[in-house]
């Protein structure tokens, strides 16, 4: 069905967006975005495997611009799932290192596929602690799920 691993991706976003109001989100997410110091960037690792996030807590501060690793080294997918956070957030894209990127300000969970990884590049708007989660079923329940505070 898809051509590429790249396709396959754009039409995942486009999918996800598709179910997503605009107003729940940053609205001037896009001028955070361009006036942003992105040589500044802090780096920032969650590794996913059975079942876990590693480390369970994240710390954002507000204004700083980051790159969160999202890296799953498990045997099976998972996904990184924290609607309220995204909607705290400035997005700036979501790249994968081997396939490509999606440059959109909305997004509210990613799915990534054993031995992959994305980076999400973002600016934390909204002070609070937000759940993330992997929704693949059992996996919740199984302890794979955490918390981002933006403080």
């Amino acid at each position: 069905m898809f051509r590429s691993k790249i396709h396959q991706i754009l039409f995942f976003a486009a999918f996800v967006l598709a179910g997503c109001s605009q107003e729940e989100y940053v609205s001037d997410a896009e001028d955070r975005v361009k006036k942003a110091d992105w040589l500044k960037m802090e780096t920032v690792q969650v590794r996913m495997s059975e079942y876990q996030f590693g480390p369970s807590s994240l710390t954002f501060r507000v204004g700083v611009p980051y790159k969160l690793e999202i890296i799953n080294d498990g045997s099976v997918q998972h996904y990184f799932s924290a609607r309220m956070f995204f909607r705290s957030i400035a997005a700036r894209k979501i790249e994968s290192r081997t396939d490509g990127e999606v440059k959109a300000p909305y997004f509210y969970e990613a799915e990534i596929n054993p031995g992959r990884s994305l980076d999400l590049y973002f600016i934390p708007v909204r002070r609070g602690q937000y759940q993330v989660r992997c929704i693949k079923e059992g996996h919740e329940q199984l302890g794979m799920r955490g918390q981002i505070i933006i403080e």
